[in-house]
C-alpha cells in the first residue's frame, strides 16, 4: 500500500504527535492489507474503533490525525471512505497540583545540581537549558509546547515580550516576562549561544531541531522524584501560575472582570470560561466573594469546564 501519510500536506504549525500516529496508521495498514492500493473503510474502521484500553480523549487524540486525513482526501476527491465518528469528549475531573514553597526549591535545587560533562556538548546544553526552561514554565504559564517551539528571536530581549506563535490551537498570543525571569533568560541566551551559534529554537535540541515532549516528561521526572513527592507533571506549573496570580489579587480589590481577561489573554485562553475554571481550585475564593458582595460565588463566576490538555 502507498504511505497514506505522506499525502497529508503539513500545515503551517505542525503538531509533531500527528506525524508518529499517521504513521502507526500507515504501517497498520501496510501490515494488514499488503494487496490493497487504496483506503477503505474496512481499515479505518478498525483502526479509529475505541480500545479497551483507552478512554475517550485517548481514543480521540489517537484518530483525530486520520479524520484529519480522510478528509483532505475527500476535499481532493481521493477516496469515499467516510470518517469515523468522533468519541464524546470527557471533562477532566482530576485537581492539578498546587506546588508548595519547598516542593518549588527542592525541584529547582535539582535543577541548579545537574552533574555536566564539560566534554560533551549535549550534558553542557542540558546544564544551561534546564533550569532556564522550567523556571520559564513557572514564572510565565507557558504550556510545555509553547516554550519547546519558541524560536530564537520569538523573546524580546529589551521587553521581554514574548511572541508564542505556536500553541494549542494554534492561538497566537503574547505574554511578557517577569524582570527576574528576563534577565535569567539573558543570561542563558548568551551561554547558549556559544554552544549554538545559528540556533533555529530558543532552547534548541540536535540538529537545529527542538526539544520533544518526552524531553520535557523524562527530566521532569528525574528532577522531581529526586525526593518522595506526590504526582506532579510539568504542566502543573501552568495551573500554579494561574492559581498564584488569583491568589494575589485577593486583597488588592476586587476587579475580577479586567484581571480575568488579562490573566486569560496571557495564557493564551481561546474562551476566558478555561480561565474561570481556576477559581474553583483558588483556596477560601467563594468565601471571600460572598464576604465582599453578598453574592453567590456562581452568580459571579459561572461554572466552566476544563478542557485543557497537557502539551
Amino acid at each position: 500500500m502507498n504511505h497514506l501519510s505522506r499525502t497529508v500536506k503539513h500545515p503551517k504549525r505542525w503538531n509533531s504527535s500527528y506525524e508518529r500516529l499517521l504513521r502507526l496508521f500507515d504501517y497498520y495498514c501496510a501490515r494488514g492489507y499488503p494487496l490493497e492500493d487504496t483506503l477503505s473503510q474496512k481499515m479505518v474502521d478498525l483502526w479509529c474503533r475505541q480500545r479497551y484500553t483507552e478512554v475517550n480523549n485517548s481514543c480521540r487524540k489517537r484518530i483525530y490525525p486520520i479524520i484529519n486525513l480522510i478528509n483532505y482526501m475527500h476535499s481532493r476527491g481521493l477516496t469515499s471512505v467516510c470518517p469515523p465518528q468522533m468519541p464524546k469528549s470527557h471533562r477532566t475531573t482530576s485537581t492539578p497540583h498546587f506546588f508548595t514553597e519547598q516542593e518549588i526549591k527542592d525541584f529547582f535545587d535539582a535543577c541548579d545540581s545537574l552533574p555536566i560533562n564539560p566534554h560533551h556538548k549535549l550534558s553542557i546544553s542540558r546544564k544551561i537549558s534546564i533550569p532556564v526552561f522550567f523556571r520559564l514554565l513557572y514564572s510565565s504559564g507557558l504550556r510545555p509546547i509553547e516554550a519547546r517551539l519558541l524560536k530564537a528571536n520569538d523573546i524580546d530581549l529589551k521587553s521581554g515580550i514574548v511572541n508564542i506563535r505556536e500553541s494549542k490551537g494554534y492561538n497566537q498570543h503574547f505574554t511578557v516576562l517577569h524582570d527576574s525571569m528576563l534577565e535569567l533568560i539573558k543570561q542563558y541566551d548568551v551561554s547558549i549561544r556559544e554552544l549554538y551559534p545559528n540556533r533555529t529554537y530558543f532552547f534548541p535540541a540536535e540538529k537545529d531541531g527542538h526539544h520533544t515532549m518526552q524531553w520535557v516528561i523524562s527530566n521532569f521526572n528525574k528532577l522531581w522524584n529526586k525526593k518522595d513527592k506526590p504526582l506532579a507533571t510539568a504542566y502543573a506549573f501552568r495551573h500554579h501560575y494561574a492559581i498564584t496570580n488569583i491568589n494575589s489579587w485577593i486583597n488588592e480589590g476586587f476587579g475580577f472582570d479586567d484581571k480575568l481577561l488579562y490573566l486569560s489573554k496571557s495564557m493564551g485562553h481561546g474562551d476566558i470560561k478555561s480561565t474561570k475554571y481556576y477559581y474553583s481550585l483558588t483556596p477560601s475564593l467563594s468565601d471571600i466573594l460572598y464576604e465582599k458582595t453578598n453574592a453567590d460565588f456562581e452568580d459571579i463566576v459561572p461554572e466552566a469546564e476544563y478542557e485543557e490538555v497537557e502539551q
